[in-house]
């Protein structure tokens, strides 16, 4: 069946333009459920067709995104669609950096962006989706290629390495590893109180845990999120100076945990 060949190459488009598993999933099996409403004969180009649906309804879902003023940002399972190669796929095209600045994109101009500069579909077949013509539309792409470009990218994905060899090391209980990836002088505060630091003290605190915890950006910097059953348990902020984490902010008050704004990173 065209619609299951295709199925992959959508997923990932929607995760793209949505930022979420779940919501990704929800906007393909709606493209499906059109697909299968309409006669195959009076569709003349399936690949087009499919990528002009799941666009709509990846707009609409962000444009009610919008006009809530809000979005909330949960902790999601993996896609059972999405195996390790489309995973990796996704964490190399969307980079921390690059999921920062996607949330700051209108909707417009981010399906724009999305769609070409990821994906390569024309201008003229973006257009119509967004009821504009193929010039606005490369403006649009245009406004929103120069904001990715304006991200501290480099930074973001050393940042992001250090933070996923951390977590690591912690799960499989290298004291070694941690203590290399901490600066000798590491402070921790706890919900706003300082704990005892240094590195083999807090490489210590650390082996053996992290099991739910899992990289995230946090208020827009990569950090650490801890979340059991879909429930936030706590958030890690995390400072990290020549490659070494200098210092360690765990919040745990449902209170404050509240008002953090998390993504939580493929």
């Amino acid at each position: 069946m065209a619609f299951e060949d295709a199925r992959p190459r959508l997923v990932a488009m929607a995760h793209r333009m949505l930022g979420s598993a779940t919501e990704a999933e929800d906007a393909v099996q709606e493209a499906w459920l059109r697909y299968n409403r309409v006669d195959g004969a009076d569709i003349q180009n399936e690949d087009a067709w499919l990528t002009t649906v799941v666009g709509r309804i990846c707009l609409d879902m962000l444009r009610s995104r919008s006009s809530r003023r809000e979005e909330e940002f949960t902790v999601e399972p993996s896609s059972p669609a999405a195996g390790p190669e489309q995973q990796a796929l996704l964490a190399d095209s969307v980079g921390v950096a690059l999921v920062v600045v996607l949330e700051t994109l209108s909707p417009a101009e981010r399906l724009a962006f999305v769609l070409h500069d990821l994906f390569a579909v024309s201008f003229d077949e973006i257009a119509p989706i967004l009821d504009r013509s193929p010039e606005a539309t490369r403006q649009l792409a245009s406004r929103a290629r120069r904001r990715v470009r304006q991200t501290p990218a480099a930074e973001g994905r050393a940042d992001r390495r250090i933070v996923d060899a951390f977590l690591t090391a912690a799960r499989g209980g290298e004291l070694e590893t941690l203590v290399t990836l901490l600066d000798p002088e590491v402070s921790i505060r706890v919900d706003g109180r300082a704990q005892e630091g240094g590195s083999d003290r807090v490489a210590h605190f650390f082996s053996g845990r992290a099991q739910a915890a899992r990289p995230a950006l946090v208020d827009g910097q990569v950090g650490v999120l801890v979340a059991v059953a879909g429930e936030t348990k706590a958030i890690l902020r995390v400072s990290i100076d020549h490659e070494q984490i200098t210092q360690i902010e765990a919040i745990t008050d449902p209170a404050v945990l509240a008002t953090i704004a998390v993504v939580p990173l493929p």
